[in-house]
């Protein structure tokens, strides 16, 4: 056997810890930013922790524009409009506020701003990321708001293209943020299922990048002690939102599961996907409906590993103790055991099923995703009977 070779990337400068919110425009002069466009959600703008940061950066002297323009499910449109507000304001930086949305619609606004090209032009598909005028991405301070997405230390942005209701991601190396902001008292105000359902992202995260196939130990490392972290706090945080210490874990969590799964993602994400755009689900609900489906679906090529996880995370015996574990979590913080809780149907089962395969995650799944074994899958899910995926 023959060496392994691989190439490898790692995040960015991170400032962790509560109140660090303090430090954000400070932040953007570090990161070259003097006028910056925060991008946030529509439902997080009228929350005071936005405010309060926009009252940070003005305190400082450093003016600030906001753009909320932002469905939970990004779409194009949402990009186009930010893009012309950042060029009317003359900005010259993002401050990406918030979950997923507002990430990656922040990241992707900043990348698309200087460029001629339009956005599907630089689906994370080959090299097509080269097309860009890397010289004309302007610069990211990026404060997460949420314990889930871990868009904060990732290279890419997923948008919604409406015309075919399909999730794409966009990718550039440097659409890396430059500062991280990371205070768990932003997280404070979740809702215990706002809470529940980004935890779950971050575990689909740390979960399918610890068993997608390829060499990459880093990648491995981190992923499983952000699930331990996941399993220890998750409880915690959706039991007491208070709870200050197990909202930072949970924050560590987010970071690590999105460093984690540049190794790659799976068929949790592929079926997710395609669910979230046409019946606008939460994305990371939906991710923690999938999980026990696609586990199951993929124990032939996992079990050595999940037992290797087990032990990590003192669940003794092996994969099925595993999986009900991920079972009991799900129960415990309120993921409903199947598809109907999201209120899906099977009316659109053919188009989920085709839309899965040609996901960019789906490459990563350890067992290869045919059209079979995604109907499975998601019927599987569909009528709850999780031993019906095997």
């Amino acid at each position: 056997m023959t060496a392994p070779t691989a190439n490898w990337s790692y995040p960015t400068a991170i400032r962790f810890g509560p109140g660090r919110i303090k430090e954000l425009a400070e932040a953007c002069k570090s990161a070259g930013i003097n006028r910056p466009l925060l991008v946030t959600d529509a439902g997080l703008a009228k929350l005071p922790i936005t405010q309060m940061a926009l009252d940070l950066l003005q305190q400082a002297g450093v003016p600030a524009a906001m753009f909320a323009d932002v469905q939970p499910n990004p779409v194009d449109a949402n990009v186009e409009a930010g893009i012309a507000a950042f060029r009317a304001g003359n900005h010259d930086g993002i401050v990406a506020f918030g979950g997923g949305s507002g990430l990656d619609t922040g990241k992707v606004i900043a990348f698309m701003a200087g460029q001629s090209r339009p956005l599907w032009d630089f689906e994370d598909i080959g090299d097509w990321w080269t097309r860009a005028d890397a010289d004309k991405i302007a610069p990211v301070v990026a404060v997460p708001t949420t314990a889930g997405t871990g868009s904060e230390v990732g290279r890419a942005g997923v948008i919604t293209q409406e015309a075919t209701h399909t999730k794409k991601v966009i990718f550039h190396p440097k659409m890396m943020p430059k500062v991280v902001i990371v205070d768990p008292e932003l997280t404070v105000g979740m809702p215990p299922v706002i809470t529940a359902g980004t935890g779950m992202d971050a575990l689909a995260h740390c979960l399918e990048a610890y068993c997608s196939p390829g060499y990459h130990p880093l990648a491995d490392g981190i992923a499983v002690e952000g699930m331990r972290l996941i399993f220890e706090n998750l409880p915690k945080a959706v039991a007491n939102g208070n709870d200050l210490e197990a909202r930072a874990h949970m924050m560590s969590a987010a970071a690590m599961g999105a460093t984690a799964f540049q190794k790659g993602l799976g068929a949790i994400h592929a079926l997710s996907h395609p669910v979230g755009a046409l019946y606008h689900t939460h994305h990371g609900m939906t991710n923690g409906v999938f999980m026990p489906y696609v586990l199951v679906f993929n124990r032939r090529a996992i079990e050595p590993k999940i037992v290797r996880l087990a032990g990590y995370l003192g669940i003794k015996g092996g994969f099925n103790e595993f999986l009900d574990a991920v079972l009991k979590l799900r129960q415990e913080i309120g993921v409903p055991n199947g598809l109907t809780g999201l209120k899906v149907d099977g009316k659109r089962t053919d188009t989920i099923v085709e839309m899965s395969l040609v996901d960019p995650t789906a490459g990563g799944n350890p067992v290869p995703l045919t059209q079979e074994g995604s109907r499975k899958l998601f019927d599987a899910a569909l009528k709850g009977d999780v031993a019906a995926a095997a």
